[in-house]
């Protein structure tokens, strides 16, 4: 076929987790490497919290792709559009038929707007904002920093979704900032979160909740999901996910944390599980059917936090079990779930979760991690993004904090 193209290893993805697999694979010397993704533009999504605050510039996030693609990768800017495993092909919307021996399928999380009802059409207006694009983010600064009091609305909505804690971080820094304003006493903060739990690891919830959540007078309703938006009245309807039952929620401000899954290509293709994600093992990454493909990241499986740290961990794992399976050995390396999660309470003030697939903690640093410190802001607004940009996507264990 005229459109049909060969490489020895595939990598469906170029964002965090795809660039640095790819990028490991080159230091290990494989040449026949291609990278496939449709976006001109890469995003460090960890820095939108950070923008929805007025901390950064939203335009200090993204940087060509062009430029992050590692030597001896080829870059195929196109997207796929179905898997063939069992004939080790796939397709493209742009109609090329893509063979190869090894697949790494990475392409992250989609973000599905649509699923809550008038949600599309009233993101960036009167009042609904969300950090969760980087067309939106803009507009929860607008809105935080616009604010003159009444109803500010914070969801979480069932997960998975990229970076859990991301939700309640948006939440934090506007209480901080009307506190600062000097409306805080004018402002009713509410967080209807789909989980029956504010974080997920009970060492750091049971901090959350005493530390930040009940001093700051935060209105927390678990177990209640955001179903739709009437805009025209600034009404959110709350589902209590318990009983079924609605409430409206009226809003001035109001932070959407959009539904997420994988992508419809992943969902619709053999190498999903029930859920919709690359059925993989959760210790090697191989996929359970097909011993020629691995997944990292988002689109995966593991049954782990969805960030860049998860990402960061997963990398060495997948390119060592990889490389062995090219060697015609088995797998061995195993991941334990080791993630991160900066949860920024505030201008200055962070707690870093880090845990495992277990919920236990990993922390890195020889102190309680659950204590907000400035010393852990300054190490999400400076270190991270440096660490990612010129050590996780160029293929860098240094530095190299917890078990990743």
């Amino acid at each position: 076929m005229a459109n049909s193209i060969h490489h020895q290893i595939v990598i469906v993805g170029g964002g965090a987790a795809g660039l640095g697999v790819a990028a490991r694979l080159a230091h290990a010397g494989c040449k026949n490497v291609a990278i496939i993704e449709p976006s001109d533009k890469h995003y460090y999504q960890p820095f939108w919290t950070l923008v929805g605050a007025g901390v950064v510039k939203r335009e200090q996030s993204v940087r060509p792709t062009a430029g992050l693609i590692p030597n001896g990768a080829k870059w195929i800017q196109d997207a796929v559009s179905e898997f063939d495993p069992a004939a080790n092909r796939l397709r493209t919307r742009g109609g090329k038929d893509i063979s190869y021996d090894y697949l790494v399928v990475a392409p992250g999380l989609q973000i599905d707007w649509h699923k809550i009802k008038g949600l599309p059409e009233s993101l960036g207006k009167n009042g609904v904002c969300s950090n969760y694009s980087y067309d939106a983010v803009n507009s929860t600064w607008e809105n935080i920093r616009n604010f003159k009091g009444g109803n500010a609305v914070f969801n979480f909505p069932p997960p998975p979704i990229k970076c859990a804690g991301a939700p309640q971080k948006a939440m934090y820094l506007a209480e901080d900032y009307f506190r600062r304003q000097g409306i805080r006493d004018k402002s009713r903060l509410v967080y209807y979160c789909a989980t029956p739990t504010i974080f997920s690891a009970p060492h750091y919830a049971k901090a959350l909740t005493e530390q930040v959540v009940k001093p700051r007078d935060i209105e927390v309703h678990f177990k209640h999901d955001l179903v739709e938006i009437r805009a025209a009245a600034k009404e959110a309807v709350i589902q209590n996910l318990d009983n079924g039952e609605t409430i409206l929620q009226p809003y001035d401000m109001l932070h959407v944390v959009p539904p997420m899954s994988a992508p419809d290509f992943v969902k619709q293709s053999p190498l999903a599980n029930a859920a919709g994600y690359v059925d993989v093992s959760k210790e090697t990454l191989q996929h359970v059917r097909y011993p020629n493909v691995f997944s990292i990241g988002d689109a995966s499986s593991l049954p782990t936090s969805k960030t860049a740290a998860a990402v960061r961990a997963q990398s060495p794992f997948l390119v060592t079990n990889l490389l062995a399976v090219i060697a015609g050995r088995q797998p061995t390396a195993n991941y334990d779930g080791y993630t991160s999660c900066p949860l920024i309470t505030g201008y200055g003030k962070l707690i870093l979760a880090e845990f495992d697939y277990d919920l236990n903690p990993c922390e890195t640093f020889p102190f309680d991690q659950r204590k907000e410190r400035y010393s852990m802001y300054l190490l999400k607004r400076y270190v991270l993004p440096v660490m990612y940009w010129d050590g996780m996507l160029k293929g860098s264990n240094f530095p190299k904090p917890g078990r990743a």
